[in-house]
């Protein structure tokens, strides 16, 4: 009877998911959200789409976090079909390009110097809540530094530079479709439907891309996931040229657009304004495809070797 009594599958809770470099930085997370939302909400207070948008950061990072390490702490996730590792990896980027930009819109249009009108209480919150929210992406940034993948380390695709980008280029993405439906005037030429054609396609591939990797799909014998992946991210760099030369003649070329902003344009509803956010932005995703690109080669090469 004694013997029935012997565990064999070794100890039910993974101490590790909270003692360990990755686990403290979890914790840490937990607790830095928690005090963020709890501060916001209890006094310091939020109005308006950009205040949403920050309130929902800091309480979906938080309830997937507690998730994580729920899940490892009780090697739950073990019955999950999904690839643990890449879903972790994925969910770290994503909270560390969220909890940022977070971090940067609450107190920019939330935070101020002076009592009035709000009262030196809510204030007072507010400043609090931003100190929080900062050190939450710090949080996040150090699970992301710490669980990267190192240089001949076997590790799961979203730990790596490319699968990392995948998520950058992703949330960039939204960035670019948050300013095309602020009144861009994308609709006035086929030129620019084209370049928002480009957009969508790359972030749909791209999301696919994240969730194949996510729930393990990789290794199918008749798809070769890591070639099809690479000759994706050199298509995305042909489609991103493309945009980069074709959006900005269209919108500030004085043919088609408008070289500087106007004069009567009314701040936060003027068209030229988001269609200088899609150009930035453009360029900026141009990038991360080449960089996804050449450290795609670069695995390739190391890999032959």
């Amino acid at each position: 009877a004694g013997k029935m009594m012997e565990s064999t599958g070794g100890p039910y809770l993974n101490t590790a998911a909270v003692t360990s470099p990755v686990g403290i930085a979890r914790l840490l997370q937990m607790t830095f959200g928690c005090a963020t939302f709890s501060l916001v909400a209890h006094q310091g207070g939020f109005s308006a789409a950009y205040g949403t948008f920050c309130m929902f950061v800091w309480t979906f990072c938080f309830a997937v976090t507690v998730f994580v390490v729920t899940c490892e702490f009780t090697h739950l996730h073990s019955c999950l079909s999904i690839s643990w590792g890449n879903f972790t990896a994925a969910f770290a980027m994503l909270a560390t390009l969220m909890s940022v930009t977070a971090a940067v819109i609450y107190p920019l249009y939330f935070v101020q110097l002076e009592c009035y009108p709000i009262g030196c209480e809510v204030r007072d919150f507010r400043i609090a809540a931003s100190v929080f929210a900062g050190l939450l992406f710090f949080a996040y940034a150090s699970e992301v530094f710490l669980t990267r993948a190192k240089p001949g380390q076997v590790t799961s695709y979203m730990a790596t530079v490319s699968g990392l980008l995948k998520i950058v280029q992703a949330f960039v993405a939204c960035i670019i479709f948050g300013a095309l439906v602020n009144d861009s005037q994308y609709g006035k030429y086929v030129a620019t439907q084209w370049c928002v054609a480009v957009y969508s396609f790359c972030f749909v591939v791209t999301v696919v891309v994240v969730a194949f990797s996510v729930t393990g799909k990789t290794a199918l014998p008749w798809f070769p996931f890591e070639r099809s992946v690479v000759i994706y991210t050199f298509g995305a760099v042909l489609l991103y040229v493309s945009a980069a030369v074709i959006w900005p003649v269209f919108c500030f070329d004085s043919k088609y657009g408008s070289p500087r902003r106007p004069g009567l344009c009314a701040k936060g509803k003027c068209p030229w304004d988001s269609q200088l956010v899609v150009a930035i932005f453009t360029y900026v995703n141009l990038l991360l495809y080449v960089v996804d690109l050449a450290y795609s080669q670069r695995i390739r090469f190391i890999s032959h070797l």
